[in-house]
């Protein structure tokens, strides 16, 4: 498996624990399990099912080299995305940062949108379907922190960034009283993607300043989490293509 650490492969299912969940899998002549950890929410997997799944680490124990096998790790997006967008095989896109909440949603951010999208959405759907519906935000990557954070919240529409501090990459974003349901997410999904996404703290605040809440409930992002792919030590983009509403 040491040549295929980072890569995507093909694999076989050949037998679920009933009790555990834990998938026996079958890549080319070796064996390997899949964790119910590892696994998409909505995954039902069965004997003979051909799934991807990403080599995310390869350990030495005494029995030899053991592969850390996962479908729910970032780097499955990014290399299905290669897979199906020559461009950013090519290097001529390049993806500078994913987030991911695995099963439910991902945030991209690249430097082309058209060509990670393909005529009517071709290419990621494909990526969609494979993912078993997962949404996929694909994010205009931008230098301009200020442009970066606005396209991360797509597809709720901003007012206005604001940088608060620079050091600890701080921010307070501005949005339309309607928009600000949108903003945050469904249990808060959406701003926690696009903080993950940018590696700045966001504070969302609706135009009016009036939340029908006590103050100590504004709804503030989260630093980022393991679910991250950073591609750069900076990440930054402009907007979200997505059709798709929160609930």
């Amino acid at each position: 498996f040491q040549n295929k650490l980072g890569e995507i492969v093909t694999a076989t299912v050949e037998r679920i624990d009933p009790k555990s969940g834990v998938a026996t899998i079958k890549i080319g002549k070796s064996e390997a399990t899949l964790p119910k950890s590892e696994q998409l929410g909505h995954d039902d997997l069965k004997e003979g099912d051909h799934i991807k799944v990403y080599i995310a680490d390869v350990k030495d124990n005494e029995r030899g080299p053991h592969a850390i096998i996962s479908r729910t790790h970032p780097g499955l997006v990014k290399r299905l995305f290669e897979q199906e967008v020559p461009e950013i095989y090519d290097g001529v896109v390049e993806i500078k940062s994913i987030s991911r909440e695995a099963g439910s949603r991902t945030k991209m951010a690249v430097y082309a949108i058209g060509s990670c999208i393909g005529n009517k959405g071709s290419r990621v759907n494909k990526i969609v379907e494979e993912l078993g519906g997962e949404k996929i935000d694909i994010v205009l990557y931008s230098d301009d922190p200020e442009k970066y954070i606005s396209a991360a919240l797509s597809p709720a529409s901003v007012c206005k960034v604001e940088i608060t501090d620079e050091e600890t990459k701080s921010c307070r974003v501005t949005v339309p009283d309607g928009q600000l349901s949108l903003a945050i997410g469904n249990k808060g999904q959406n701003a926690r993607l696009a903080a993950r996404l940018t590696g700045w703290r966001i504070d969302i605040r609706p135009e009016s300043g009036f939340y029908g809440e006590d103050e100590d409930d504004e709804p503030k992002t989260e630093e980022k989490s393991e679910d991250v792919l950073d591609l750069d030590e900076s990440t930054e983009g402009e907007t979200v293509v997505s059709d798709e509403t929160e609930e």
